[in-house]
Parts: C-alpha cells; sequence; structure tokens
C-alpha cells in the first residue's frame, strides 16, 4: 500500500500542476514619438500578476498590460516611455494557488 502511495501522490501532484507561455504582442513605441526626439536609457523588463485560489477565486487584482508597462518604466528613472516593445503571458497552476503574469519587454527612453 505504502508503494502505490509513493507512487500514486506525486503523479497527482504533477496532474494538477502546469505551467503555460502564451506569446503576446510588439509594438514600435508606448506612445507616438518623433524619430531623434529621445534618447534611450536602457533595456527594462516589467510585469503585473493575478493570483488564484483553486484556479478560479480571485486572490488578488492584476495581470494588466498597462501595470506592467509602468512597472518597467519605474526601472528606469527618467523613462517616460518605452520602444521596441514586447509583450507576453505566462500562466503557472500549483495545487491550491495558480498565477498569471503579463510581462512587458522594451528599452526605456526620455525625451532629448
Amino acid at each position: 500500500m505504502r508503494k502505490s502511495l509513493l507512487f500514486v501522490l506525486p503523479a497527482i501532484c504533477l496532474l494538477v500542476s502546469s505551467c503555460g507561455h502564451i506569446t503576446g504582442g510588439v509594438a514600435p513605441s508606448t506612445e507616438p514619438l518623433a524619430p531623434g526626439s529621445y534618447r534611450e536609457i536602457g533595456q527594462v523588463k516589467g510585469q503585473d500578476c493575478v493570483y488564484y485560489l483553486l484556479g478560479v477565486i480571485p486572490l488578488s487584482d492584476g495581470n494588466e498590460t498597462k501595470d506592467a508597462v509602468a512597472d518597467a518604466l519605474t526601472k528606469a528613472p527618467g523613462a517616460t516611455a518605452l520602444v521596441k516593445v514586447s509583450s507576453d503571458t505566462y500562466t503557472q497552476h500549483f495545487i491550491l494557488i495558480a498565477r498569471a503574469c503579463t510581462q512587458v519587454y522594451g528599452v526605456a527612453v526620455a525625451p532629448k
């Protein structure tokens, strides 16, 4: 009996946990910018997540692209926009808790 539990319990845990990654979008910038009107600060990454109990009951708000962009901008002091922007979403499901996150990657820029 114990030997079967040692096999079945980990198998059940693997079946109820998972993750997934979904490609989002690509954009030249987060706001209209005239060529040559900005200077690049550096590459940044931002994310925003929402957590769920049992995969359906939200424990927090989040998973919004606008908040992920805002998070990325806070990582580059003086930045007002992002250029060369891409985003994606991933989900992780564990036995009791799940989370879905939106990630934004780009180059932070500031006015000249």
